[in-house]
C-alpha cells in the first residue's frame, strides 16, 4: 500500500513545482487600474466560492453518508417537499448573482478603458492641473512603434513612462487585429485597423515590466513583447532628451519601411516624428497619392463619387433647403457629384467664379404657362376660356417655363 501512495505523493508535488513558472503579475499590480481589477476578480471568486465551497463539500458528504455500506442512514422514500430547504437553496444563490451582477455593473463602467482616471492610487488624488502622458501605439508586424505627441519623440519596442501620472494610450494596427496588454499596468485592449482605441493607465512603482500581444497575429506573434520602463518624471525628461539627440526621423517613409513585417527587433528610438503620422496612419493613408478614409467617407457623405454617387443622391433631393431656412453651402442648393480631384489653384478659380447667389430671380409661385405657345382653348365652349382669364388675372404676369 505504501509503495502505491509514494507514486502518487511524488506525481502531486511534481505538479505544484510546474506552477513555479507561472507569475502572479496579475495578482501582483503595480498600477492604480490593474490593482482595481485585481480586487474585482477576488472579490468575484470569494462570492462565488461561497456557493461553490458548500455544494462540493455537501456533495462529498452525502456520497459518503449514504454509502451502501452504511446501514445507519436514514432512508425516506416517501420524502418530497421541505420550505426551509427551498429557502436555503434558492435565496443564498440568488443574493450571491444580485451581489455578483451589482458588482460586475458597477466594475466594469468605473474601469472602462475609455474612461479617463478618477485617480493615480488610492491614496493619491488625480492633480486637475497635471497633463496626460499621450502615447500613440502603433500594433506592427511583429512589433510595436510608440508615439510620444507631446515631446516629439518616438520608440519601438520600448515604453519610458513616469510614475504617478496617467496615461492615455491611443492605439490602432497596421494589418490585423491585436491586442496591447501590460498586466502590471492595466488590462488588455484591441488594436484594430482603420479604427482607433483608447486605454487609460498609471504606474504607481518604478520597475521594468513585460508588456505583449494577447492576440494571435502570425508567424512572429511570439517575439511581439516590449520592455515598459516606469521612473520618476526626471528620469523620463532624461531620455526624451536622449531620444531628442538622435538623428533618426519618423516620416511617412520611415514608417513603411518599420511596416514591413519583421521579428524579435531591437529597441529604436527617433529623434523626430511626422505630427500627422498617427491619423494617417488609422486612416489607412500613410503611402503617397492613397485616399484616406475620413475624407472618403466625407465623399461617401455626399452620396460617393462618378455615376453610383450621382444615382444615389439624386434620390435624395427634395426642395426643402429654402423652406427649412438652411443656410446655402459654398456651392449652392444644387447637389454636387465628384468626378475628379482638383489642385488648391483649381479650388481658388472655382470659387472666385461662383455667382455671388445661386438663386437670383425671385420665386413665384403663380401658376406655370408654357412660352410661346397657343392658349388653351376648350372645344366644348366657353367654360374653360372664363377659367383662364380668372387665373390670369389673380396671378398677374405669370411665369414662362
Amino acid at each position: 500500500m505504501q509503495e502505491l501512495r509514494l507514486p502518487k505523493i511524488l506525481a502531486a508535488v511534481v505538479a505544484v513545482l510546474f506552477l513555479s513558472a507561472c507569475k502572479a503579475e496579475v495578482l501582483a499590480p503595480t498600477g492604480d487600474v490593474a490593482a482595481q481589477q485585481r480586487d474585482l476578480l477576488v472579490i468575484s471568486t470569494l462570492l462565488m466560492l461561497i456557493i461553490i465551497i458548500p455544494v462540493m463539500a455537501l456533495t462529498c458528504w452525502f456520497a459518503w453518508h449514504y454509502r451502501a455500506s452504511n446501514s445507519q442512514a436514514i432512508y425516506r422514500p416517501n420524502w418530497s417537499h421541505s420550505t426551509k430547504l427551498e429557502l436555503i437553496i434558492w435565496a443564498i444563490p440568488l443574493m450571491i448573482i444580485i451581489c455578483l451582477g451589482a458588482l460586475t455593473w458597477v466594475g466594469t463602467h468605473l474601469l472602462d478603458p475609455y474612461r479617463p482616471l478618477a485617480r493615480v492610487s488610492e491614496e493619491q488624488p488625480l492633480d486637475p492641473q497635471q497633463e496626460p502622458l499621450e502615447v500613440q501605439v502603433v500594433a506592427l508586424d511583429w512589433k510595436w512603434l510608440f508615439i510620444y505627441p507631446q515631446y516629439g519623440v518616438a520608440a519601438v519596442n520600448e515604453l519610458p513612462v513616469p510614475t504617478d501620472r496617467p496615461i492615455r494610450f491611443s492605439l490602432t494596427s497596421s494589418s490585423v487585429m491585436n491586442a496591447f496588454y501590460i498586466p502590471h499596468m492595466a488590462g488588455m485592449i484591441y488594436a484594430m485597423p482603420g479604427m482607433q482605441t483608447t486605454l487609460h493607465g498609471v504606474f504607481n512603482e518604478e520597475g521594468t515590466f513585460q508588456g505583449l500581444a494577447s492576440h494571435y497575429s502570425g508567424a512572429g506573434f511570439s517575439g511581439m513583447r516590449f520592455k515598459a520602463t516606469a521612473t520618476d518624471a526626471a528620469a523620463f525628461e532624461a531620455w526624451v532628451e536622449e531620444a531628442r539627440a538622435g538623428s533618426d526621423k519618423l516620416d511617412r517613409a520611415k514608417y513603411l519601411e518599420l511596416e514591413r513585417p519583421t521579428e524579435n527587433v531591437t529597441p529604436i528610438t527617433f529623434a523626430s516624428i511626422d505630427p500627422q503620422l498617427f491619423p494617417r496612419v488609422v486612416n489607412m493613408c500613410v503611402e503617397d497619392g492613397k485616399i484616406c478614409m475620413a475624407e472618403m467617407m466625407a465623399l461617401d457623405a455626399q452620396g460617393g463619387t462618378g455615376l453610383a454617387g450621382t444615382v444615389n443622391m439624386s434620390a435624395l433631393i427634395y426642395d426643402k433647403h429654402e423652406r427649412r431656412g438652411t443656410r446655402e453651402p459654398v456651392f449652392g442648393w444644387e447637389p454636387f457629384k465628384v468626378l475628379g480631384f482638383c489642385s488648391a489653384e483649381e479650388l481658388e478659380q472655382m470659387l472666385a467664379a461662383k455667382p455671388a447667389s445661386y438663386n437670383d430671380q425671385p420665386v413665384v409661385s403663380g401658376p406655370l404657362m408654357g412660352h410661346n405657345m397657343p392658349q388653351p382653348v376648350s372645344p366644348f365652349g366657353g367654360e374653360a376660356e372664363r377659367f383662364l382669364t380668372l387665373v390670369r388675372q389673380a396671378s398677374g404676369n405669370a411665369p414662362q417655363l
